[in-house]
């Protein structure tokens, strides 16, 4: 490969919704933590330098990803917030950055690189979308003339925006020469006082940089929040490991 690509995996989640003391990145899918299997595809393409963004007790997963570098988010302000975490480690990198969420392990290496291929391709961001079987509550991928022209959370789309089946599926690439100083911008005026990594659309485009979206298996960008949907990733990926 002759370009580096770059990886943050947000990892600082509880494993309330799990009813588990563990942190929710370190919940076994087929025998492995979910966050290791990120890695392994993450070395299968060459990433580095990868970094992954705990909560201020997070030596478990710190201990897991090791010897790969960690970052510590103090509050849990939003995705947007924990990206920045990581400013320190990538402020020199100018390549493709994937922004992955430590509960995804499915993401293809090949997904990956589709991702990244956008950025050298010269987008700022590239989203992993995907089309489910049921889009259901997800957000909405609005594409035009193969731009991504804006993410659209479901409580806030009209009638006709549901009707879009491309969904977001929160892994996205961005450009490592714009990610901090578009990250910067995202605010937080909004119900939960958070800020979201989704605002980074709206602010590249409103700076002139262009954003795109890639499409990928509704199976590959399962992640889970509860016991069953834990239950589930470890049946597609028995699916895919058996194909």
């Amino acid at each position: 490969m002759d370009k580096q690509i770059a990886a943050v995996i947000l990892g600082a989640g509880k494993g309330t919704r799990m009813k588990s003391d563990l942190p929710k990145v370190m919940m076994p899918v087929c025998g492995k933590p979910m966050i290791s299997h990120i890695l392994e595809t993450l070395k299968t393409i060459h990433a580095g330098p990868i970094v992954t963004v705990i909560s201020k007790d997070g030596d478990l997963v710190k201990n897991e990803v090791a010897p790969f570098p960690t970052c510590v988010q103090e509050q849990q302000l939003g995705t947007g917030h924990a990206v920045l975490q990581a400013k320190e480690v990538l402020k020199n990198f100018e390549g493709p950055v994937l922004v992955i969420f430590g509960d995804t392990p499915l993401i293809t290496a090949e997904t990956f690189l589709n991702l990244s291929q956008k950025i050298d391709e010269g987008f700022a961001i590239a989203v992993l979308g995907f089309t489910p079987p049921d889009p259901a509550r997800y957000g909405r991928l609005y594409m035009k003339d193969g731009e991504l022209v804006k993410i659209i959370e479901y409580k806030d789309a009209t009638d006709e925006e549901r009707q879009i089946t491309f969904c977001n599926s929160g892994c996205m690439a961005f450009s490592g020469k714009h990610m901090f100083e578009i990250l910067e911008k995202i605010g937080n005026q909004n119900a939960a006082g958070e800020y979201y990594l989704t605002d980074a659309i709206e602010i590249a485009r409103n700076s002139g940089l262009k954003c795109t979206a890639v499409c990928g298996n509704f199976k590959e960008v399962a992640s889970a929040n509860t016991r069953e949907e834990l239950a589930l990733l470890e049946t597609y990926l028995n699916e895919r490991n058996n194909a």
